[in-house]
């Protein structure tokens, strides 16, 4: 475990089974990915809420917002979080912007433990680079182009990501299976009597 990827608040880490893992982060810092993998290494069943919100939607993230504008698609989000928030030993991949809302992270605290993966807004910027076509699965946040956008909402964001997490992993210079690594050995490395709420 390389310490300077990886910071814990509180005396260690652990998680119960009746625990959920919820990763939360900016976009295009690994959640997906990550959150697969950490799935089968923890023998869990994985869940992506974005992925719910566009199946049951049935239309993407960028035709929702289109459509019916961001208030539609946080109010989804929201609904989503209180579902699953309420099961027990998931991992959840969420939204880079469901810390917006204060009653999301409570309840995803309540279930849960929480890992914040960040990067810097140049490693976003390049991963988003090599999305799908023009982004499409990833509306604009803001009308400002997509290098200001990242950095803005990313600095607005960060004190949230950063009072939710119990766990952070800097996943810039890391593959995959190095960041599952990273929050496998967290979990590993303390009383697991320290998460959950």
């Amino acid at each position: 475990m390389n310490p300077n990827n990886l910071k814990m608040k509180g005396k260690g880490a652990g998680l119960r089974p009746d625990l959920n893992l919820v990763l939360i982060g900016f976009r295009a810092t690994g959640k997906t990915q990550a959150g697969r993998e950490l799935a089968r290494a923890l023998g869990r069943d994985f869940v992506d809420l974005d992925e719910v919100l566009v199946q049951e939607a049935g239309q993407s993230i960028q035709e929702l917002v289109a459509l019916s504008g961001w208030a539609e698609f946080r109010r989804r989000e929201k609904a989503l979080v209180q579902r699953y928030a309420g099961r027990r030993g998931l991992v959840l991949a969420t939204g880079g912007g469901v810390v917006l809302d204060p009653e999301n992270v409570e309840a995803l605290q309540a279930g849960g433990l929480i890992v914040w993966l960040t990067a810097p807004p140049a490693a976003i910027q390049r991963r988003l680079a090599l999305d799908l076509p023009g982004g499409a699965s990833r509306p604009s946040l803001t009308s400002r182009d997509p290098r200001a956008e990242v950095e803005e909402v990313l600095k607005s964001r960060e004190p949230l990501y950063r009072a939710a997490a119990r766990v952070v992993v800097h996943t810039d210079n890391l593959t995959v299976p190095e960041v599952v690594q990273e929050i496998l050995s967290a979990l590993k490395a303390g009383p697991e009597e320290n998460y959950g709420r």
